[in-house]
């Protein structure tokens, strides 16, 4: 049994931590550095900074705080938000990450994503996916969504998940628009159609709000009708859990969220 990961995010501007919903309405929350080195002690098996900032100060402000971070804990960093070279993935690792994350760029551009798993290995590149759910009739789909989930790219978000993972991307973070901040639960069936289509882990983001939901997740007990099209022997369930508010506003802890995910049959590392 795969063992699953439950990842704090910490999305920065500015040099401090924010939270929003929907991708608006963003608050401060508290100092990243300080909330690192808590989910660290808490049990969190990897942390993913977001850098949400436009500017060049936050992501000059990101890095200084991944060095800071990187001196004081023991688990894995990522950093995502505003990577579009390979010299800014070399500034990444050189600040302490041991992974990147791409959105943006590397739907301007995808062969970045190969650039960087031929330079870096493919387990240091996470392709990021901003999803959101399109209405109109016909089969229900998701677009990728670029520039922090303002602008609509028109492309399938699940044909999007399987191009990057030829490319050589080692993980997809999977963030529903739709649910992001709303603490009504991850999208199960977005989640299930990008992991039928891919071969790599798959990060659920959006929508914790329970502990139940996580574990949901990473069992993905989605709707029956999906079942009949998922690939034999493959889990549907997601391999990692991305979870925020429940941890900045102090409703769950990182242990508390471990062992109700292991009493539902969720093999986590405690």
């Amino acid at each position: 049994m795969n063992t699953k990961r439950i990842i704090p995010c910490l999305d920065i501007d500015d040099g401090r931590v924010v939270k929003g919903i929907k991708f608006e309405g963003i608050k401060e929350v508290g100092d990243p550095v300080e909330l690192a080195r808590r989910y660290n002690a808490g049990g969190a098996d990897e942390i993913i900074f977001l850098d949400i900032g436009a500017s060049a100060k936050s992501r000059s402000l990101l890095l200084d705080t991944v060095q800071k971070a990187a001196s004081e804990v023991s688990i894995p960093l990522c950093i995502g938000g505003g990577v579009r070279t390979l010299d800014d993935m070399q500034n990444a690792m050189n600040a302490g990450a041991a992974k990147v994350s791409v959105c943006t760029s590397a739907l301007k551009r995808p062969e970045l994503l190969r650039e960087m798993a031929e330079t870096y290995g493919s387990s240091c590149v996470v392709l990021s996916i901003d999803a959101k759910r399109i209405n109109g009739d016909g089969p229900l789909r998701w677009h990728a969504f670029s520039h922090g989930g303002r602008t609509d790219t028109g492309l399938d978000a699940i044909e999007w998940a399987s191009r990057a993972a030829e490319l050589g991307v080692g993980e997809i973070l999977v963030n529903s628009i739709d649910a992001d901040g709303t603490g009504a639960g991850y999208d199960l069936e977005l989640l299930r159609r990008i992991k039928n289509a891919v071969n790599v882990p798959v990060i659920a983001s959006g929508g914790a709000g329970t502990l139940d939901q996580i574990a949901q997740v990473l069992l993905n007990t989605a709707s029956p009708e999906m079942d009949s099209a998922f690939s034999p022997g493959k889990s549907p369930g997601a391999d990692a859990a991305l979870v925020a508010s429940l941890l900045h506003f102090g409703k769950s802890t990182i242990e508390e969220i471990k062992k109700y995910v292991r009493s539902k049959g969720v093999c986590v590392r405690l």
